[in-house]
């Protein structure tokens, strides 16, 4: 996609909190959502900007469309965002360029429309944020070679990575039905656990709870069952991208993940960020896809050509922060235990998506891609738990003195994400928390 005027540095909204240094959600971002006024209700799709969002299906209903495709206003009417996504990149362009419109201030620092739009602004204070979209199918990939090298090292010393790593991207079937909302209380979940030096299993709450710095990416208009989708115009099917916590019971799943990989251990719940940042407010921060060292296999001819290797990439910045029940009651933020980048990841996001079609596989409008845990070269890049506290070897140390091998009942997880760069808007992607509540009662 190009740059074009909507990236420009210099625009200004009308909207005083969109110009606020460092908002995640100036005039440049313009990320969509679904949100409900009251919990009676219905969902509309709003665009977040600065601190407040505008509703786009009250401006359908107000004819502020009525230049737009019937396609294009009966989506914006929708309780999600499937039919939007099902439109393809140029709706969502145009879509992009005409709020923008509406958004900017003028040299006098307002706007012709502004008198039109105000109404239709909802304070995000006052409203609740629902999933984006309606998702069908939910798939989790293993696209860090740091995360899958250094968990391959806790279990494999001799051969941390397996021989197919290099070769392809690694994923399986999540769960969709268990995808929740950021803020969405997370029960810590109960399965069977072989206890070390115990001969046999028992149901229990898990005790190793952990999170997994993730990020999302939600389909586009997809592809026919049977049909590939080139790698060439992957990213012309993936909508936009959020923030995602697969959480992940360890003990759980390391009894069960042999042979056929995780099940009850991750589908109990994944907390995802509520608005999705389009990949075209993404474009100033494009970068080369992570360089593969001298003696990797050469790829496969589908997932490899000169424009991924060049700008396959995003420089998006990831932190993780952890609160635990003391700290709110000192009333201390959550500390930031992790920073990451979504450029340490070994394969993109057009490789996943072209990997996952390859097959004839059909993705849909709404479908969940995840990347899977977005670790990076350093300690301090590390995105779980597993990985910070190697395992529970080394407990990780917070500010009020207490410590965390795993997740306890009542910690909160709060991750964050951002794009900045030089001569470019920074803009961010929100939040996407989760508190940790005690497991059911199983008697």
């Amino acid at each position: 996609m190009p740059v074009n005027e909507t990236h420009d540095p210099e625009l200004r909204s009308w909207i005083p909190s969109a110009n606020v240094p460092r908002a995640d959600f100036p005039v440049q971002n313009l990320p969509l959502g679904v949100f409900r006024r009251s919990s009676s209700s219905p969902g509309h799709i709003g665009v977040a900007i600065g601190d407040e969002i505008l509703d786009l299906h009250v401006a359908a209903d107000r004819g502020l469309f009525d230049d737009a495709p019937t396609v294009v206003r009966n989506a914006c009417r929708a309780s999600s965002l499937n039919e939007l996504m099902r439109l393809g990149r140029h709706a969502w362009m145009d879509l992009r360029s005409t709020v923008s419109g509406w958004l900017r201030a003028d040299a006098d620092g307002r706007s012709v429309q502004q008198h039109e739009i105000q109404p239709l602004l909802v304070a995000q204070s006052e409203a609740a944020m629902l999933l984006p979209s309606d998702i069908g199918d939910y798939t989790d990939f293993y696209a860090s070679i740091f995360h899958a090298t250094n968990v391959g090292s806790m279990l494999r010393p001799d051969e941390p990575l397996l021989p197919n790593y290099k070769h392809l991207p690694i994923g399986y079937h999540g769960r969709a039905s268990s995808v929740v909302p950021s803020g969405t209380p997370v029960r810590r979940p109960v399965g069977q656990v072989k206890r070390d030096g115990e001969s046999e299993p028992v149901q229990t709450a898990s005790r190793r709870l952990d999170y997994e710095l993730e990020v999302g990416a939600f389909i586009g208009p997809g592809n026919a069952l049977g049909e590939g989708i080139p790698l060439d115009k992957a990213e012309q099917q993936v909508f936009g991208v959020c923030l995602l916590n697969d959480w992940s019971a360890r003990d759980i799943q390391a009894w069960e993940y042999q042979p056929l990989g995780p099940f009850l251990a991750k589908s109990f719940a994944t907390s995802i960020s509520p608005w999705v940042v389009t990949l075209e407010a993404l474009e100033p921060f494009r970068a080369p896809a992570v360089p593969r060292p001298d003696g990797d296999p050469a790829l496969l001819a589908y997932l490899d050509d000169e424009r991924m290797r060049a700008r396959g990439s995003i420089d998006l910045r990831l932190e993780v922060a952890h609160c635990t029940a003391w700290m709110r009651q000192l009333q201390q933020p959550p500390h930031v235990v992790s920073r990451s980048n979504l450029r340490h990841l070994y394969w993109t996001l057009g490789q996943l998506v072209t990997h996952h079609a390859s097959n004839g596989c059909n993705l849909r409008p709404g479908d969940l891609l995840g990347t899977g845990t977005v670790s990076g070269p350093t300690r301090e890049s590390r995105g779980c738990l597993l990985e910070l506290t190697w395992r529970g070897t080394e407990p990780l140390q917070l500010p009020t003195g207490e410590t965390r091998r795993f997740l306890e009942d009542d910690d909160e997880v709060v991750m964050r994400g951002w794009c900045e760069r030089d001569g470019a808007t920074r803009i961010g992607l929100g939040e996407c928390r989760g508190t940790v509540t005690p497991a059911r009662d199983i008697g």
